[in-house]
């Protein structure tokens, strides 16, 4: 298992992690030609998707998570550490995305890139990549 290590800048923020896997896949795996590939944040305020690397895409979607779960709603969790929200947002986004492997390359659409979903930054953040042949 590989590791993506980053800092955050911002509270809430999207970023593109598809070069780091894709290098993963082509040089540290091995050279596996078929398979899948699963990325993996073990933060409980964060989450890994997979859209298009657009701007204004970014920032709708950004703004959809600050709008349907926004901070400071009088959440019981902020009673300990006031990040409910960012707990919350991790719920819908998930903490993994599981990705085809073929002829060595990530089956990625052709507008598809790879998210760290940031929810509660800035912060220092892990991402743990798995190749698995087959």
């Amino acid at each position: 298992m590989e590791r993506i290590e980053i800092g955050t800048r911002e509270s809430t923020e999207l970023i593109d992690i598809t070069g780091k896997v894709k290098e993963i896949v082509k040089i540290k795996s091995g050279g596996v030609e078929s398979g899948i590939c699963v990325i993996f944040t073990k933060h409980t305020t964060s989450g890994i998707i997979i859209n298009e690397n657009e701007a204004g895409l970014k920032r709708d979607i950004l703004a959809f998570l600050n709008e349907l779960i926004p901070k400071g709603r009088g959440y019981l969790h902020d009673r300990i550490d006031n990040n409910a929200h960012s707990h919350l947002r991790s719920v819908l986004l998930g903490s993994s995305v599981t990705i085809p492997i073929e002829k060595g390359e990530l089956a990625l659409g052709t507008w598809q890139s790879i998210f760290f979903a940031e929810c509660d930054g800035p912060r220092r953040r892990e991402i743990y990549v798995k190749v698995i042949e087959g």
